[in-house]
């Protein structure tokens, strides 16, 4: 199961793996308290495009549309999320005050949508 939560909500057992998915270390919060198990700060949206989305939610499908650019190039890093998937609970932190439309639902959904593009490839199904 792929989750998602914010930093600054209390780490539970029902987390399993935990991984910092932004580029930028989130303020006022020591890294004993967000209990992350890898900070994967390459996968987070690139310095430009995040200063451009700055959580604005109009900008919110613009911002899913180059951010899945940028993570086509980045499948090394979420092999590392989908293989940790295959044995259990992987949740997505993030710090992002915008809970609806940030760097880790873009990922959650970034991966449902090459998950399913798998499924559709194995059954044989073509696609485009």
């Amino acid at each position: 199961m792929l989750k998602i939560k914010r930093v600054y909500e209390k780490p539970g057992a029902e987390d399993g793996w935990r991984v910092l998915v932004d580029r930028l270390w989130p303020r006022g919060i020591k890294k004993e308290e967000a209990k992350v198990d890898l900070w994967l700060r390459e996968i987070g949206p690139s310095d430009e495009l995040r200063k451009w989305f700055s959580h604005d939610p109009a900008k919110c499908t613009e911002f899913k549309q180059r951010y899945f650019k940028e993570l086509d190039s980045n499948d090394a890093l979420l092999r590392q999320i989908e293989d940790r998937l295959k044995e259990g609970t992987v949740t997505l932190v993030y710090a992002a005050k915008y809970e609806e439309c940030n760097n880790a639902t873009a990922i959650r959904e970034y991966i449902g949508i090459k998950a399913g593009r798998k499924r559709i490839k194995r059954r044989g199904i073509k696609t485009g």
